[in-house]
């Protein structure tokens, strides 16, 4: 039986990756789960398993290129599995009866098998279907799930066939492998304690179609010239990051209308904390950078200020405010710009929130980080300090309603004014803090007083701590 695998659905707004790699051939022999495909998807590259276990019988994508949810990538022949089970047993029944069966049963035996034919398929819609529905899958068929996922499932020796999937289009995520442990094992018997799922994927299309843009990545451009009419040039594909970045920047900066604020912010005091307890944190495999304090500030910011922390639905007119900080922090790596989302910051120690960012920016830099680990995010930080940047203007990541970049810090003259009244130029370490927002959400003064909430909160590591 011939069966043909097509590129699945990895999450929320994901329609195409390049081909990383092909780790198989025609006629290898694989397994059920075995990697047989390396995929860059949306800024996270996927290892594909295998669906069935068989023999690869065609290959039909290679290294470079460009798939898209639903494309055939393989075919297998799934019969060789079948075949080594069922020939021995039916060679003993003939050899014991020592007769060939008649025609009557042979018959009867075909009769009897017919049915079993087309019960596979059967299996298979009724699997998916329990999928859409939120509910535990059928036990044949592979399970859609990343690497990291798949990684967490193993370690806490849980079977992801029976947990229940809320991701996009049926796939496990590690939150959901994670409310499986908590609830003992028993979320895919009772359907009831686990979170409603999502809506079926035919739902989705006027949500995730509407930020697309059709390759090449520009519309409506002129005709470039022919630079090759002055020189020597060079032709480089646009892929992967780059590719994924181009169009949703081309998308945010097309949809948003971005206004942009900056301030001063006094870091004299919280440097000296920062130094004074890396050492400690650094024990503890973490890195207490001024990134962490930063997202300890935005969380009271945000809570005061709850339309920061909001989507615009422009279709129905109304603003979607989320009661969860999840935070996206931009992340500079060799292949271009990721943004990898620490989630419930709100909920988590200062030392939490560096051990968490260290090691999400290390998988982000290995290309360790799987797509779960980039979706999610309710704002976003950009720091641009360590490559020497004072300022500079960042561009809304959408959906969201706003982003707050971090230029470099360094010491500057400023007038503080004495109890006797009288002012004094002293040295102090200032950084300045950019906020680029949605025009259509926020307002001039919205900005105003959010980065004072911020510059606050930061300038005082003391109100730090008692509001964050």
């Amino acid at each position: 039986m011939t069966q043909s695998f097509k590129l699945p659905d990895l999450g929320e707004g994901i329609h195409e990756g390049e081909v990383t790699a092909v780790t198989v051939s025609e006629g290898d022999r694989v397994e059920e789960g075995d990697v047989i495909l390396e995929i860059e998807t949306d800024k996270a590259a996927v290892e594909i398993p295998s669906p069935v276990t068989g023999t690869v019988v065609e290959i039909r994508v290679k290294a470079g290129d460009v798939v898209k949810v639903g494309d055939v990538l393989m075919t297998f022949d799934t019969a060789a599995a079948s075949e080594t089970e069922e020939p021995e047993a039916s060679g003993e029944r003939d050899a014991s009866s020592g007769a060939k069966p008649s025609k009557k049963s042979e018959a009867d035996e075909q009769s009897a098998e017919e049915p079993d034919k087309p019960s596979r398929e059967e299996k298979e819609d009724k699997a998916a279907d329990k999928t859409d529905e939120g509910r535990p899958r059928d036990r044949k068929g592979p399970v859609p799930a990343s690497p990291a996922t798949r990684r967490l499932a193993r370690e806490m020796e849980i079977d992801l066939h029976e947990v229940t999937p809320t991701g996009r289009g049926g796939v496990v995520t590690a939150d959901d492998v994670r409310r499986h442990a908590d609830a003992g094992g028993t979320a895919a018997r009772e359907g009831k304690k686990t979170e409603k799922a999502p809506e079926k994927p035919e739902a989705a299309p006027d949500r995730s179609e509407a930020p697309e843009q059709p390759r090449p990545l520009s519309a409506d451009a002129p005709d470039l010239p022919d630079f090759s009419r002055w020189g020597e040039v060079e032709r480089v594909p646009v892929r992967s990051i780059r590719r994924a970045t181009a169009r949703q920047m081309a998308v945010a900066w097309s949809r948003i209308p971005h206004v942009t604020t900056t301030d001063m912010v006094d870091i004299t005091d919280l440097e000296a904390f920062r130094r004074k307890h890396k050492e400690k944190i650094a024990e503890q495999d973490g890195h207490l950078s001024l990134t962490v304090f930063v997202l300890k500030a935005l969380v009271s910011a945000l809570k005061r200020f709850p339309y920061f922390n909001s989507s615009l639905d422009a279709a129905s007119g109304e603003l979607i405010l989320k009661r969860y900080y999840h935070i996206g922090v931009a992340v500079d790596t060799e292949d271009g710009l990721i943004v990898p989302v620490l989630r419930n910051v709100d909920r988590k120690s200062l030392t939490q929130i560096a051990v968490e960012l260290k090691g999400l920016v290390d998988k982000t830099r290995n290309r360790k980080i799987a797509v779960e680990e980039l979706q999610g995010g309710t704002f976003t930080v950009t720091n641009t300090g360590g490559s020497g940047g004072t300022l500079f203007v960042p561009i809304v990541n959408h959906p969201q309603a706003a982003i707050l970049g971090m230029g470099r810090a360094g010491m500057a003259p400023v007038v503080h004014t004495l109890p006797s009244g009288r002012h004094e130029i002293v040295p102090r370490l200032m950084m300045p803090i950019i906020l680029t927002m949605d025009h259509r959400i926020l307002d001039g003064g919205d900005a105003s007083r959010f980065l004072a909430t911020v510059t606050a909160a930061l300038a005082d590591p003391e109100e730090l701590f008692l509001t964050g």
